[in-house]
């Protein structure tokens, strides 16, 4: 390691003990959800000098925090409703992400916006462009991404042939950045740990413990082995996302913060469908469309449609679908049908409740409440925006606590794999070169763990077959598979498909043909035997199953009805309300 300082392994052993040491102390603060804001807040805790713990009842991100659009970004759109401050925050975090806090995991991706209308639409783009350019100059942070360029059509068409000479007039070109949501997330919370963080998932709040009416800690469900314990902090976070108000049940009342679930749909199409060296931008009659690079993909979304139902598993419709390939065909000279598309994603965004009646309009910005003594309530914001949230919610913690609390210094904490990635990036040729491995391979090894690559290319000196590629998904090694458990905290099957890597979104197959392999791999480190090897590919393959039909259907209900006939292979308890 670059830093020479212990990596936070999250590691089936460092689970078992993160939740034995959590029962064994009173804790300054126990964080509930596992997204990015709660990894956030625990990652800004540690990092204050506090005690803390971090409990998740899924697996890491596996709400709206793997579901995104995958973008850093100031929110171009944000402009048109003259929220200022809002961009220039996510601005300035965008620019630490890219240079500071995350190289390895966050980049540049360059968007061209069509126009339609010739006189006053080139203007009036051009000037918010420059206007989004200006903001992200912060104070003591560089940009981090190139400056806007006004473009001819012809010029556009140089760059991104795919589009219909006849859909636009010309283009404005302006950067922004991109990542691996669920990934980031999962760093920061072993970022968290090297700090002494005590975190693990498949474990669910059910209840919280009260003296009176002060919170003084959470009651945890391990639900791997069905044990309940414990948990005592001076305070307790409630970082929930869309599941704000189901946590605030157990309290007792809703409390000062509502949460609305906005659903936002994804397609992921291969590079070679759409002929673009460049990310593009569209107008809908709602919001904005992204058709956002992705390795060897496109991203295109997204939807914004009010949501009710099930939360942990929103289900894509056929009319979530249809909807983006119609406005995505009306710019594209050879246009996208149901068959080119290789995965689908549904997300739910935790929309702050407002007057409005239509999602869309409801506030992407965040709030901190103490509804009760002893707990903090975080809700709102954008992905983007997170390290502000989590510093806001400490600072809410602090004043909660008797003590004097340091001020958050998350702006210049690297997250793990950080430090020395650009040199390694330079050196990757001789990487290669020594590891036996294509420089393509270490290329993809850095933009996904840093500087900790070397961590992987060790398991794969110890075991070369592990330095083979997945048969059925190339794009990653087998040595990938193991670490998932060994050190990112996957549990089951699915939090390695779905999550760890992107095969379920990035193949055809949407993993069934490498879950057979990739669960023997991991049978080790998990300690499983056949039959449960066995359980994991079948759960697998049936939650494809059921995720596949459930894009047929034409409404919400009906996708909702199918996708539910998969169970989860953990299945999450219904807490009794205190």
């Amino acid at each position: 390691m670059a830093s020479g300082r212990d990596v936070g392994r999250l590691g089936p052993a460092e689970r078992v003990e993160a939740l034995r040491r959590m029962a064994a102390q009173e804790l300054d603060v126990v964080v509930v959800g596992g997204g990015v804001v709660g990894a956030g807040i625990a990652l800004d805790a540690v990092t204050r000098g506090l005690d803390v713990g971090l409990v998740e009842a899924r697996d890491f991100a596996s709400g709206t925090s793997s579901r995104s659009s995958k973008l850093i970004h100031g929110g171009l759109r944000y402009l048109e409703q003259l929220n200022f401050e809002l961009v220039r925050e996510a601005l300035r975090e965008r620019a630490l992400l890219l240079q500071r806090i995350a190289p390895h995991l966050v980049r540049p991706v360059p968007f061209l916006f069509p126009m339609t209308h010739y006189g006053w639409e080139r203007p009036y783009v051009g000037a918010g462009v420059a206007l989004y350019d200006t903001l992200g100059i912060a104070s003591g942070v560089t940009r981090g991404v190139p400056g806007h360029r006004h473009l001819s059509r012809s010029r556009a068409l140089r760059l991104a042939p795919a589009l219909k000479k006849t859909a636009f007039t010309g283009a404005v070109q302006y950067w922004d950045a991109q990542v691996d949501d669920a990934r980031y997330v999962m760093t920061m919370l072993r970022t968290a740990a090297t700090y002494g963080a005590h975190i693990a998932q498949r474990a669910q709040v059910v209840g919280f413990l009260r003296e009176g009416e002060r919170v003084t800690g959470v009651r945890v469900r391990d639900l791997e082995t069905g044990e309940e314990l414990e948990v005592r902090a001076r305070q307790v976070v409630n970082a929930t996302g869309v599941w704000t108000d189901d946590i605030q049940e157990l309290v007792g009342g809703r409390g000062q913060i509502h949460v609305r679930a906005s659903k936002g749909i994804h397609l992921v199409v291969p590079r070679d469908r759409i002929h673009s060296l460049t990310g593009i931008i569209l107008r809908t009659e709602k919001s904005v469309l992204f058709v956002i690079p992705w390795g060897r993909h496109w991203i295109i979304g997204t939807t914004d449609t009010e949501w009710t139902l099930d939360k942990s598993h929103p289900a894509a419709s056929r009319t979530d679908i249809d909807y983006l390939l119609d406005h995505v065909n009306a710019v594209l000279s050879v246009p996208l049908t149901r068959d080119d598309v290789e995965g689908v994603y549904a997300g739910l965004r935790p929309l702050l409740s407002g007057e409005s009646d239509e999602t869309s309009k409801l506030s992407r910005e965040h709030v901190v409440a103490h509804p009760v003594p002893g707990l903090v309530m975080v809700a709102g914001g954008k992905y983007t925006t997170y390290r502000v949230m989590a510093e806001d919610a400490v600072n809410a913690v602090a004043h909660g606590l008797d003590q004097r609390v340091p001020r958050s210094c998350t702006d210049r904490v690297p997250l793990v794999g950080a430090e020395g990635y650009q040199a390694l990036w330079n050196s990757r040729h001789r990487i290669a070169q020594t590891s036996g491995l294509h420089v393509a391979r270490i290329e993809h090894l850095l933009q996904r763990y840093g500087s900790m690559i070397d961590e992987l290319l060790e398991l794969i000196e110890r075991d070369p077959s592990l330095g083979r590629p997945l048969a059925g998904a190339d794009d990653y090694l087998r040595a990938e598979v193991v670490y998932a458990a060994t050190h990112e905290g996957a549990r089951h099957l699915n939090d390695v498909l779905t999550r760890r890597t992107r095969i379920s979104i990035e193949t055809f197959h949407r993993g069934v043909a490498v879950a057979q392999e990739a669960a023997e791999l991991l049978a080790g480190p998990l300690d499983w035997d056949g039959e449960q090897v066995k359980r994991e590919v079948e759960y697998y393959t049936k939650r494809v199953e059921s995720e596949r039909r459930s894009q047929e259907q034409d409404s919400d209900q009906e996708a909702d009805a199918i996708r539910l006939g998969a169970p989860e292979i953990v299945p999450v308890v219904v807490p009794e309300h205190t």
